[in-house]
């Protein structure tokens, strides 16, 4: 294949990618670094104690961590049909521009209202989130060419790594400094803003839209679409009916719900549990609870490796290559997860050891089951990923609530043992359902000129019905 045909090695569809990477990255740092802010709000011995403690308990907490993803579902939906109308570039702007303003803004609100006031922030800072993963995967599908999928896709959403690696291990030494826990919140905000400005200047929602490539990489990603007519320009209705009557499409619902209890677990808990069972204070609880997503995001790119070396020699077709990294993403981490259940601070290295082996295994989710949706159809991937993304997050809504109520000495391994075992068994039985249903072939309602079973029945039956009129009337006039 000529350069031309190839495109640019280095364009702006690498650009984009970086957009999306740091957009994920300042989301989430402003969405994690809450679970170790927490800790340092109603334990100031763990952090600098000049700053107000809150007398919280285990449940308050619990409200505190999971109304994030009250707000967040609501707008899963929505979101898939925003960003078809007004395109990614304004709709992800909105949400990472209000997450800056909330973020400034909890300090204060905290102080005047406590966790209910807490709890009504973050329930709307959701709602704002919820509009990102949607625009993320319509980005993508519209900048990624199918041989740079893996590549693009998988640094994008390596974003989420990066951004729990610093959520995790800045927000303890950020606590502990001049600054305080209000300062978590103070440096997420600029964080935030200072990426809204990048994607401004930077940020286009296709290829022919963008002041900045050049014309052999555009021609490059629209024939790579197979659309010579301009895939961008495509306003395809959404196939409701074949989507909620296709098996593979349940099959990746479930594989992505498992994954979201998962990561609300992982994500959310861990300080919790090595603050309690591990007791280790916030500093180094911070620093060691940022290790499995430092592990889970330089694995990413392992795994990425393998990928292309795997289909650049014919290893293995794509959907074998996807359930085969996804079976290692989900059940080593459900094995190593019971292990981690039966430790106690006696064994604080191994703990951190496996839950590092565990976030490290996971990482191959992205090319595993995320980008299986783009596979499936480029046309709707926004649309899908409102709808998984979207049912998939009712379980990070629950599980803190959940924890709580199991969780009711944050010391006791026993009940820790409980939490981490659900949550292998939620990663097995996710995993399972998709090898036996998953795929990665594109769908036959991705075309625009698609007809589902029943359309394509009262198409011919009305087809029918016009011959028997007109054979009707060239008989009378005969």
């Amino acid at each position: 294949m000529s350069a031309e045909q190839k495109g640019p090695v280095i364009g702006i569809r690498h650009l984009q990618a970086m957009l999306l990477f740091l957009a994920i990255v300042v989301n989430y740092v402003a969405r994690l670094s809450v679970s170790v802010a927490v800790v340092a709000m109603t334990d100031a011995d763990t952090s600098n104690p000049k700053f107000p403690e809150y007398n919280w308990t285990g449940v308050e907490t619990s409200y505190v961590l999971s109304s994030f993803y009250w707000g967040y579902i609501i707008t899963q939906f929505p979101a898939g049909f925003l960003v078809r109308r007004f395109g990614a570039k304004m709709v992800l702007l909105v949400p990472t521009l209000a997450t800056a303003v909330l973020s400034g803004i909890t300090p204060p609100c905290v102080a005047w209202g406590g966790w209910q006031a807490f709890s009504v922030i973050r329930i709307v800072e959701g709602l704002f989130q919820g509009l990102i993963f949607p625009c993320i995967h319509e980005h993508l599908a519209k900048w990624s060419p199918p041989k740079d999928r893996n590549r693009l896709g998988v640094f994008a959403y390596s974003g989420a790594d990066c951004g729990s690696v610093l959520a995790m291990a800045s927000s303890g030494l950020i606590a502990n400094s001049s600054m305080g826990w209000p300062g978590i919140f103070y440096v997420s905000a600029g964080m935030c803003g200072v990426w809204c400005v990048l994607w401004l200047l930077l940020s286009s929602n296709n290829a022919p839209s963008s002041r900045l490539i050049g014309a052999q990489e555009r021609d490059y990603i629209e024939r790579s679409m197979k659309r010579p007519d301009g895939f961008h320009a495509q306003k395809i209705p959404v196939p409701w009916r074949a989507i909620w009557t296709c098996a593979p499409f349940y099959a990746l619902l479930i594989v992505r719900s498992a994954q979201g209890w998962a990561n609300s677990t992982m994500q959310l808990q861990t300080p919790s549990y090595m603050h309690g069972v591990l007791e280790m204070d916030i500093k180094s609880n911070a620093l060691y609870s940022a290790l499995p997503f430092l592990a889970m995001w330089c694995m990413s790119y392992v795994y990425l490796a393998f990928a292309d070396l795997a289909l650049s020699r014919s290893w293995m077709s794509l959907t074998t290559l996807r359930k085969s990294i996804n079976t290692i993403s989900y059940w080593g981490p459900a094995a190593a997860l019971i292990g981690i259940g039966f430790l106690d601070k006696s064994q604080t290295n191994l703990a951190i050891a496996l839950m590092t082996i565990n976030a490290g295994l996971n990482a191959g989710s992205g090319i595993g089951s995320i980008l299986t949706i783009i596979d499936m159809s480029p046309n709707h991937s926004g649309m899908l990923m409102a709808i998984v993304n979207g049912i998939g997050n009712i379980f990070p809504l629950l599980t803190p609530l959940l924890v709580g109520v199991i969780v009711t000495e944050p010391g006791s391994r026993s009940q820790w043992q409980i939490v981490f075992g659900m949550t292998a068994v939620v990663f097995f039985f996710g995993n399972l359902v998709y090898l036996i249903w998953g795929t990665t072939d594109l769908q036959a309602w991705d075309a625009e000129n698609y007809l589902s079973p029943h359309d394509q029945e009262s198409t011919s039956k009305n087809q029918m019905d016009l011959k028997s009129k007109a054979e009707k009337k060239e008989s009378k006039t005969t």
